[in-house]
């Protein structure tokens, strides 16, 4: 069962600054940048495969933002990042939700940003995020590396922990029925 401490860990980047190397690099891009306190009034969460030190070359630095107007926050990430190359935004519906997508490189390390009205502790990169570091800290070492083997051979990281698991379906359903069912979220 999920710690309430993790879930509330993973909600800050403090952690990253004692994590592996990749990890203290992505917190001194982050922090050096100021990217979660320029995003903080929309609950910026990074998410992925740093936070669950599973990246491999060409990982990116993943961040789920809440707004509870679009266009507010198109406008605080024109302000913010529009400089930054490859910067790019796009708006479209995922999951029967408004999104907006934006991308662009900070530092060397490619970053998307994925918001919805949603609260982000409750969107799906996360709740698949906390299922995974439950199942990596549960399963140890030999699992991570499988995972990692998985994932760079161009396996995404959902379908990934699906097959280790042998879960059938959709990946990204079945990794959030798993974590239900091992009552993790």
């Amino acid at each position: 069962m999920l710690n309430e401490n993790n879930k509330m860990r993973f909600e800050s980047i403090d952690y990253l600054e004692n994590g592996s190397e990749l990890q203290k690099e992505a917190y001194k891009v982050l922090t050096k940048n100021e990217v979660m306190e320029k995003l903080v009034i929309f609950q910026p969460i990074l998410v992925g495969t740093i936070p669950l030190d599973i990246a491999i070359k060409d990982s990116d630095l993943d961040i789920v933002c809440s707004f509870e107007n679009k266009q507010v926050f198109k406008e605080e990430i024109q302000k913010h990042f529009t400089n930054y190359s490859e910067f790019s935004v796009v708006e479209k519906i995922f999951q029967d939700e408004p999104t907006v997508i934006v991308r662009f490189v900070l530092d060397n390390f490619p970053v998307e940003i994925f918001a919805q009205s949603m609260p982000s502790n409750q969107q799906i990169a996360f709740q698949h995020m906390l299922i995974e570091h439950e199942v990596l800290t549960d399963r140890g070492e030999e699992f991570t590396k499988e995972v990692i083997r998985l994932k760079e051979s161009s396996i995404k990281t959902e379908p990934a922990f699906a097959q280790l698991l042998n879960l059938k379906g959709d990946p990204y359903l079945a990794l959030l029925e798993y974590g239900v069912n091992q009552k993790i979220i």
